[in-house]
């Protein structure tokens, strides 16, 4: 495989999966945070994962022992020098994923592939801040990512057809699933799921219905494994704000607009499950 060593940029709750995914598959990977706290928190939300996997008998111990040997932290981008493969997973902000693909586009050898955890934000703008845009593509995990099986890989006008297939491999590689999809906001689940999302919270806001009974209505009428509120809530209401407001700027479409108790819950810092509070209290096993 034309992929052997990775690089994740961030080590939050997505980089810290990919990251440790990439490890389990057997590729040794080096992920890469702004401060040694952050890249100890990273590390340590990767280590408790694995560990709860050995504790309920689903990992072994040796295989998680293998994993963290195939993990390596830093601060410092010239670390990744010799990755054939960096997944940037840092904040949705363009203006810092600018200065960050200029730095990575500097510091990664040539033929490396870079790509974007984005879930919103255009791949063809961001390869304008690389002098290989033909190597710049959006690879979308989701979360959890040791869990979730889906990837979106996503291509732009200038993409490599070579570096797609060397994507797809790797992916499947790690035991993903992989969509393929041209460069448009949202991608394929987003442009369709939150729109759902919002109008969740609109019919609550209007007072159509109760809280549960949405939530009860869309699992037990479409099968849905979780209501759309407490999905909001495990996305953070900010992170779906954040979405809704980019994806409203590319199209103009009122489907895509917050509703004005969204936005309001982010202004009160009522995120979701990462708060503490959202739709639901999560401070009470399960949320109430």
């Amino acid at each position: 495989m034309a992929i052997q060593k990775i690089g994740v940029v961030g080590c939050g709750l997505m980089g810290s999966g990919i990251a440790q995914v990439s490890a389990q598959a057997g590729f040794p990977t080096i992920v890469r945070e702004v401060s040694p706290n952050a890249l100890e928190k990273g590390m340590g939300s990767i280590r408790k994962f694995l560990q709860g996997g050995v504790d309920k008998g689903k990992l072994a111990a040796a295989d998680m022992e293998k994993t963290l040997a195939n993990l390596k932290g830093t601060t410092d981008l010239k670390d990744l020098a010799d990755c054939d493969l960096v997944v940037e997973a840092a904040t949705e902000n363009v203006a810092l994923k600018k200065e960050l693909f200029g730095a990575l586009d500097a510091a990664m050898k040539g033929g490396a592939i870079l790509a974007s955890n984005t879930s919103s934000l255009s791949i063809t703008e961001l390869a304008t801040f690389t002098k290989r845009p033909e190597r710049v593509i959006g690879l979308h995990f989701f979360n959890p990512v040791p869990l979730m099986k889906l990837v979106e890989v996503v291509h732009t006008v200038r993409s490599d057809a070579a570096v797609l297939q060397d994507l797809n491999a790797w992916c499947m590689a790690i035991g993903k699933t992989v969509v393929r999809c041209g460069d448009s906001t949202g991608f394929v689940v987003n442009r369709l799921l939150v729109p759902y999302m919002l109008d969740a919270v609109r019919v609550f806001e209007q007072g159509l219905a109760s809280r549960d009974d949405i939530d009860t209505a869309m699992k037990l009428g479409c099968g849905y494994p979780m209501g759309p509120l407490l999905l909001t809530d495990y996305v953070g209401l900010d992170t779906t704000y954040y979405i809704s407001e980019i994806m409203f700027d590319e199209f103009k479409e009122q489907r895509f607009a917050a509703p004005p108790l969204l936005k309001r819950m982010v202004l009160a810092g009522m995120h979701g499950r990462k708060s503490g509070r959202g739709f639901y209290d999560w401070s009470t096993n399960p949320p109430s």
